[in-house]
């Protein structure tokens, strides 16, 4: 570590807050650890509310120039924006793996690409396909999307870069400006990201990094009376608090929270690949909102199922993120460990079966088994509550009306997977199952242009295409009687 700079995989990070341009070491420090070994990598500074006050500001007084820039003169700055994260790709996915412990070969192949899509898609949707005419018999509707102002961004430890480029994307090509507020437990790459962000050339406060902790730092941010914009990414208590500082202000705010998403498997499926998609539920330690973690077979293949999804799992190796053979990497935190832990043992108190897996693993420390419980009722803990780890449930039906019942049968509706031979019957089941997202035959497929988000307490709002621009912009619509002007523009 030299300065206020730490050596983290090999890459110079800097410790410190970016804020209009510059580092700013902020008066406090907190400590962030690798899951990978638990060795400490850095003391990173904590933000409090001056430093809040300071980004918040700077982001006022850049917004003007940003927003007067039009989409059309944003768009080179942002697609340099994503040239550059493609070209630091081997840093930054190093550094989220040291940071988080996912794993490396996904960072590199998948998350990076696509944090560079996300800045390049928005920039590109916002200068083609937003503001437009609707015609009426009396008037000409001329519909505006106007920038909003600053955009409070706060983000999650489990995808840091892609999912806070998710948002920066949208935020910056509306014309916003925006404050983003890392997880303390992976704050890294966002501090990379501020540095790419200034090598691409955006101007000094159109992106400003407040580092610390959600009580402090990110409380000071979200109650701040000049945001014109909140998305936070997390957990629902969190945003409970969040939606509680939000409504006090009247400030827009969207959330994308958790999920308990049922993986439906009919008996005319393709079993093989459901079996194989089953398995990949436990990737990135199960840390996944997305997952299907409750497992629903038909029970006339339940047998058959069982000993495919048993054959799939034995493949996927727990171990170090690192390694490319490594299918299961760490949990993130000691804290969260005894989470996951504290669920996985509450369910074998209260009689549920225990298929495989069910404690630590002996790769280290923050390293737990996939784990798979049967016998376990509807509304039991474990099938009711996220755990947000390699914990899945497994249940069966008899028909599509019990499977649907089922699959609704909780709090959340983030997403749900459905694998199935008869294209009627899928549309039929995906149509009642409640969630934001619902992938027939496969999974985890995004178009950036689809809507994105979550249905009850698993979200507010839909993010993607225009649906994103419809939360970051100021809609404003424009009714010229028609024939009215004597005089013609320019």
């Amino acid at each position: 570590m030299s300065g206020n700079h730490a050596q983290i995989a090999g890459v110079s990070v800097s410790l410190d807050h970016w804020i209009d341009g510059k580092r700013v070491a902020g008066a406090d420090r907190f400590a962030t650890a690798s899951p990978i070994d638990g060795s400490h990598l850095a003391d990173v500074a904590a933000g409090g509310q001056a430093d809040v006050d300071m980004a918040v500001d700077a982001a006022n007084r850049a917004f003007p120039a940003w927003a007067a820039l039009g989409a059309k003169g944003r768009q080179p700055i942002l697609h340099g924006f994503a040239k550059e994260i493609l070209a630091r790709a081997d840093d930054l996915a190093a550094v989220e793996t040291a940071d988080n412990g996912s794993l490396l070969q996904g960072n590199l192949h998948r998350m990076v690409p696509r944090a560079a899509q996300n800045i390049s898609f928005f920039a590109d949707w916002a200068l083609t396909l937003l503001d437009h005419k609707i015609e009426h018999e009396e008037v000409t509707n001329n519909v505006r999307y106007d920038p909003a102002g600053v955009a409070a961004l706060i983000t999650p430890w489990n995808a840091p870069l892609m999912l806070t480029t998710w948002k920066v994307g949208p935020a910056l090509a509306a014309g916003n400006t925006v404050v983003i507020k890392p997880p303390e437990w992976a704050p890294l790459t966002c501090s990379l990201l501020a540095e790419i962000a200034e090598k691409a050339g955006l101007p000094p406060g159109v992106l400003n990094v407040v580092q610390g902790i959600g009580e402090i730092a990110g409380e000071a941010l979200v109650n701040h009376p000049d945001l014109a914009r909140i998305s936070f990414t997390g957990s629902v208590p969190t945003a409970k608090i969040i939606g509680q500082a939000a409504a006090r202000s009247v400030t827009p705010m969207s959330a994308e929270l958790g999920g308990k998403s049922p993986f439906i498997v009919c008996a005319d499926a393709n079993l093989d690949a459901a079996a194989q998609t089953v398995a990949g539920q436990y990737i990135n330690a199960g840390q996944v909102c997305l997952a299907g973690t409750r497992i629903l077979v038909e029970a006339k293949i339940e047998q058959e199922f069982l000993a495919k999804v048993r054959a799939a799992v034995a493949q996927m190796n727990v171990g170090d993120p690192r390694a490319a053979t490594t299918r299961v990497g760490p949990l993130i935190h000691p804290e969260h460990f005894a989470r996951v832990s504290g669920f996985v043992d509450r369910a074998k108190a209260s009689g549920a079966e225990l298929l495989w897996g069910g404690s630590q693993s002996d790769a280290g420390a923050l390293y737990f088994q996939p784990t798979m419980f049967a016998g376990v009722a509807p509304d039991a803990e474990i099938s009711q509550q996220e755990v947000f780890g390699p914990v899945l449930t497994w249940q069966t039906f008899t028909d599509d009306e019990e499977a649907i019942a089922v699959a609704n049968g909780t709090q959340f509706g983030l997403a749900g997977t459905l694998f199935c031979g008869n294209e009627a019957r899928a549309m039929r089941i995906a149509s009642q199952v409640v969630a934001g997202t619902l992938w027939v035959n496969c999974f985890f497929v995004r178009d950036l242009a689809a809507p994105f988000g979550g249905s009850r307490v698993s979200g507010i709002g839909r993010e993607g295409g225009t649906w994103s621009f419809d939360f970051y912009s100021d809609i404003k619509n424009i009714a010229v009687r028609k024939g009215s002007f004597t005089v013609g523009g320019a």
